[in-house]
């Protein structure tokens, strides 16, 4: 379920607290990022320590292979969050990931053990040999995101920088079917400075990913919200 899709109740109506949240943005005006990340501080209403999240809906058709952006980045600043991180790897990679602090190393093993229902981590990584055995894994770990892809740097023989890169902070990011990429940004928690820095590492990086295909507008419209809170809209020039 996508943060949008938490905003309602059970019963299909908006919380109390949410329209009160929802009073202090102009759903009307578009807002330059610091503007907007202010705003969206200001409305969060949640009792822990809220993720910050943006939504890009970009002028892209999914169906095209040449339009089907996906990829990593690493944000300045973190995401406030401490990935668990699993890696399947034999020999000397198996060692350089435990050295690194991946959180759960193996190969065969593993794989039985998702097999046999464990998914207690967030981001998995595998070497190029292992891929034939994490294959089997595909209709597992694919639906829920979770599957070592070249292009998220997920699949790799340098498993030090992979679980390196996860455990400071990187967001993977693809678009869905309807054209839109929804990433982490970092939590509410962070002061503005931080939490600007990786909104606009967040833009740069789609901006670069930008397929030669893609047509006119590229960025079709923005939005930044916390995790119960009002989606606030973004001038995505203003970066």
């Amino acid at each position: 379920m996508t943060t949008f899709a938490r905003r309602k109740t059970q019963n299909g109506k908006k919380g109390k607290k949410y329209i009160e949240a929802a009073k202090l943005v102009d759903a009307t005006k578009i807002y330059n990022p610091e503007e907007a990340l202010a705003l969206v501080k200001k409305a969060d209403f949640a009792k822990f320590d809220a993720t910050v999240e943006v939504a890009y809906r970009l002028a892209l058709d999914p169906k095209k292979a040449d339009q089907q952006i996906r990829g990593a980045v690493v944000l300045p600043n973190g995401t406030g969050k401490t990935a668990r991180v699993i890696v399947f790897a034999q020999g000397d990679q198996a060692k350089q990931a435990e050295e690194a602090g991946a959180d759960v190393v193996g190969a065969e093993d593993l794989v039985q053990r998702i097999q046999d229902g464990w998914m207690d981590f967030d981001v998995a990584v595998a070497t190029p040999p292992m891929m034939a055995q994490v294959g089997r894994l595909g209709r597992v770990l694919g639906p829920k995101g979770l599957m070592p892809n070249p292009k998220t740097g997920t699949v790799t023989m340098d498993v030090t920088k992979a679980v390196n890169d996860i455990k400071a902070g990187q967001v993977a990011y693809r678009v869905d079917k309807a054209g839109i990429v929804h990433a982490p940004i970092g939590k509410v928690s962070f002061d503005d400075a931080k939490l600007f820095e990786n909104f606009k590492m967040m833009n740069d990086t789609l901006v670069k990913a930008r397929p030669a295909s893609a047509k006119g507008q590229y960025i079709k419209s923005l939005t930044v919200t916390s995790t119960l809170g009002p989606g606030v809209k973004v001038d995505p020039a203003a970066f």
